[in-house]
């Protein structure tokens, strides 16, 4: 008996131990689908989900396996970082300031650094991508944060304020740095170096400005004012498409194919604005636009009096060096004596334009394109423009090139004889620079008469039409308030060059 119980008690144990063998391997099997499903369904996922699940700050490497770690490079970093941050802040003080001062805004006489230090906490790099997308050349992106202890005092002196010393405090720098190694047959094997920062994702530069020994109400608006003055330097010469061209010694080489070259012509009408918000106590604001692309090549219309629904019908012919990347940026500002208000911007990117094909658009006024900054929600109105987009042949594409260089050194020389305050001053008017018909941004300056007889107000043999436009401007009918020149669309009737 007791061997037929232990005969049914094995049975029995066996039968239950191959049942649970048999469910433990369907439920890890149940488990590994399971996995493999999410990690399909984590492969399937591009960078713009990735950021809606992990925000702006994950490195690149992680979800991308061609950004590669550097661990050993932040290593060594860490350990040169005294002796770089020293050279380093030479090297940035005697480049940035000569940029502070042609980027300098309208009210603000002078912007320059007090005192400059990088501190101590060197940068992290994230990851490194390497890639080959020409022949020739070696493209390196370099995922770069920056978090550090930096000593930075800018002097920034206005009309009838003395100098104030304002510190950039919490410095906070996020970018993705383009590196194009040109490749050469002669040691070092590098001929020259393209740098710039992408557009995609977007550069942060993030800080806190405080006055020293001071307080920012004595300058109203100035860290608006320097903020755009950062943000114009980044996107107008380091943001990509502009870059950075270094030849290095030992090797000849031709730097014009690695520079940028204009690539297109925008032609801009400015019909109108509406619903504008009123800047005034007594009356209605004032109202002009300004348009530019790229910031060095401001240009604006002309003042309307007392009017928040202003009608301009005024037209620019700008210069674009990259269509796909690039925007149109227009910007209403209210004249007020001493510091003009802004009323409100709009942008459009150029590439929802089509080439050859006239497009008219209102767009909406914002506050600001950082829609976090932006406290007052109030609507600020429209403006209206009227758009056309030429693309250039390579004939076309080199004058502009030359025109362009042109235009930034007599902006040079109107600042050096005081005519204009910055180089980033918005001039009036718009005319045809070139007699070949290829238009670029030309200026009437509402000031300045004796210049104009000098040659500071034409650029080449194609503007001396335009050369007595601008006399006639100076001179000519002005508003009440603000000193406006004549319209633009009046350039023909004083011989000046017809818009394109």
């Amino acid at each position: 008996m007791g061997l037929i119980s232990g005969i049914f008690l094995g049975i029995i144990f066996g039968i239950g131990l191959m049942a649970g063998w048999k469910h433990m391997m369907q439920y890890r099997s149940t488990k590994r689908v399971a996995k493999a499903v999410d990690i399909k369904l984590l492969g399937s996922l591009n960078r713009d989900d990735l950021k809606k699940i992990c925000g702006d700050n994950f490195p690149d490497w992680i979800s991308f396996p061609a950004f590669e770690q550097v661990k050993w490079l932040n290593k060594q970093l860490g350990k040169l970082w005294p002796f770089v941050a020293e050279a380093a802040a030479l090297v940035v003080k005697e480049s940035v300031e000569p940029l502070l001062e042609d980027y300098r805004p309208p009210g603000i006489t002078s912007l320059k650094f007090n005192k400059f230090s990088l501190g101590t906490v060197p940068p992290k790099i994230e990851g490194i991508r390497v890639q080959s997308l020409k022949q020739g050349e070696v493209t390196m992106d370099i995922d770069l944060r920056w978090c550090g202890d930096p000593s930075i005092i800018l002097g920034v002196e206005a009309a009838l304020v003395a100098s104030i010393p304002i510190q950039l405090k919490d410095l906070e720098v996020y970018t993705v740095i383009r590196v194009i190694f040109h490749l050469a047959e002669e040691i070092p094997c590098i001929s020259a170096l393209v740098i710039a920062l992408l557009a995609e994702p977007k550069p942060k530069i993030e800080y806190v400005l405080k006055a020293v020994g001071g307080s920012l109400a004595a300058l109203p608006g100035v860290s608006d004012m320097i903020d755009d003055t950062v943000n114009s330097i980044v996107t107008d010469m380091l943001q990509w498409p502009h870059r950075i061209v270094v030849p290095l010694g030992g090797i000849p080489v031709d730097t014009s194919e690695l520079e940028l070259k204009p690539q297109g012509k925008l032609t801009v009408t400015v019909v109108k604005a509406n619903d504008l918000k009123n800047m005034e106590m007594i009356g209605k604001s004032d109202p002009y636009a300004v348009v530019y692309i790229r910031p060095m090549f401001k240009v604006k219309t002309q003042v309307v009096d007392n009017n928040l629904n202003p009608v301009w019908n005024q037209t620019f012919d700008l210069i674009a060096e990259d269509k796909e990347t690039q925007s149109l940026i227009l910007e209403v500002f209210d004249k007020d004596i001493g510091q003009d208000k802004r009323l409100g911007r709009a942008k459009l990117a150029l590439n929802e334009l089509e080439a050859e094909t006239l497009k008219e658009v209102e767009l909406r006024l914002l506050a600001s394109f950082d829609t976090l900054k932006v406290k007052d929600k109030k609507d600020r109105g429209t403006i209206t423009i009227k758009v056309l987009y030429h693309e250039f042949n390579k004939e076309e594409q080199l004058v502009a090139l030359e025109e362009e260089k042109k235009i930034v050194e007599e902006r040079k020389k109107l600042k050096e004889a005081g005519v204009i305050g910055s180089t980033m001053d918005a001039l009036d008017g718009a005319a045809s620079l070139l007699g070949s018909g290829v238009g670029m941004v030309g200026t009437g300056i509402g000031a300045g008469v004796g210049l104009v007889g000098n040659g500071l107000g034409a650029v080449g043999s194609g503007l001396g039409k335009a050369g007595r436009f601008m006399g006639r401007t100076i001179t000519g009918q002005s508003s009440k308030r603000s000193g406006t020149t004549t319209p633009v669309n009046n350039v023909q009737e004083n011989g000046g060059a017809k818009p394109l």
